[in-house]
């Protein structure tokens, strides 16, 4: 499986905030597949849970928002996180964990563009729900 480079894809953001590391599979406009892995010497860790670290909830939606940026297929398009609809985290992600992202476009109206998200580790999930991207 090859992996696409995520900017080349449309993803707008740049380093340091690029949760994206490879783009697994993409079809634009409709899904996609990325993978992203935190490692243990990201500052986060130190006071995320000391002695415990976990990969924070709210960098796993940045995560997954960015991944339907990509489902969106629309480079060259601004694309923005307006909405977060029933987000869970039946699980954790320890540092060093590889996460397989993924987003199905499940609905857009005017500028609004609706997907399904989930994270998995090991191909139990960790977090899932609806983001909303809206066209900047």
């Amino acid at each position: 499986m090859s992996s696409l480079d995520p900017v080349a894809l449309g993803l707008p953001h740049r380093e340091p905030f690029i949760f994206v590391d490879a783009v697994l599979e993409n079809i634009p406009g409709e899904s996609a597949i990325c993978s992203k892995m935190f490692p243990s010497e990201e500052p986060f860790f130190r006071g995320h849970f000391p002695g415990n670290p976990i990969v924070p909830g709210v960098l796993l939606v940045e995560a997954l928002a960015q991944t339907a940026g990509i489902a969106a297929g629309q480079p060259g398009r601004g694309f923005r996180l307006s909405a977060i609809k029933g987000m869970k985290f039946p699980g954790a992600v320890l540092p060093n964990q590889e996460i397989r992202l993924s987003a199905r476009k499940v609905g857009a109206i005017g500028g609004l563009w609706q997907f399904e998200v989930i994270a998995r580790v090991g191909g139990q999930s960790v977090a899932e729900g609806i983001v909303v991207l809206s066209e900047a």
